[in-house]
């Protein structure tokens, strides 16, 4: 089946719940994305210096 043949009315709300499904996915991504930057942010004060000579040391 395609997408015309589900009728006059059918494509808008399928456009509606898709718009609103990616206004969620987008809002849901944001906020991850702030969380490891938070999280990123904390360990990077946790320890210091200590990633800058661990690197030096490993490789």
């Amino acid at each position: 089946m395609s997408r015309n043949d589900t009728g006059s009315g059918g494509g808008s709300d399928r456009d509606a719940r898709l718009k609103q499904a990616l206004k969620a996915n987008l809002a849901r991504r944001k906020a991850q994305a702030r969380a490891r930057s938070a999280e990123d942010a904390a360990d990077s004060t946790e320890t210091g210096r200590d990633n800058a000579g661990e690197a030096e040391r490993n490789g």
